[in-house]
């Protein structure tokens, strides 16, 4: 039986939120690539996606040790001791709603499980055709993450 995306999704949730690896700590870049292939999801980010494409960004340029030290900065930055303090100095780029995706969470899910078996090399393909599309380019910029 084929799933949704949404259905897809929740389930992907499901297994983030159980904080085990190979999904726990790779969260972010997930929830990055999920809300930027579906920009008008209802339970995503209200205008540009900043946040998911600097996740983006550090996953692809510096795997999850990056990613980790953007969403460390991130929940330090909803600390009242660093509420001033900039996160990032990235903006995502404009969409285009004809863009297609050569990787999505269908690919990434397999079978609807997400297998843990080669779930890291997955994920990184859907970050890869997440970026490819919105920029039309495969080579991320510096992120300094």
């Amino acid at each position: 039986m084929p799933y949704s995306c949404d259905e897809l999704f929740e389930r992907l949730l499901a297994l983030d939120h159980s904080r085990q690896p190979p999904w726990g700590p790779l969260h972010g870049a997930a929830v990055a690539c999920f809300f930027l292939q579906h920009p008008g999801h209802p339970l995503g980010p209200r205008g540009r996606n900043d946040f998911g494409w600097a996740c983006l960004l550090a996953y692809r340029s510096g795997g999850q040790a990056a990613l980790h030290a953007v969403t460390d900065l991130a929940r330090r930055r909803n600390s009242h001791r660093h509420a001033g303090s900039e996160l990032f100095d990235v903006t995502a780029p404009e969409f285009a709603s004809s863009t297609s995706f050569a990787v999505t969470i269908t690919d990434v899910a397999v079978d609807g499980s997400f297998p843990a078996d080669g779930y890291e090399k997955r994920l990184l393909a859907w970050a890869d055709a997440t970026y490819l599309a919105w920029t039309g380019t495969s080579t991320p910029p510096p992120t300094g993450t």
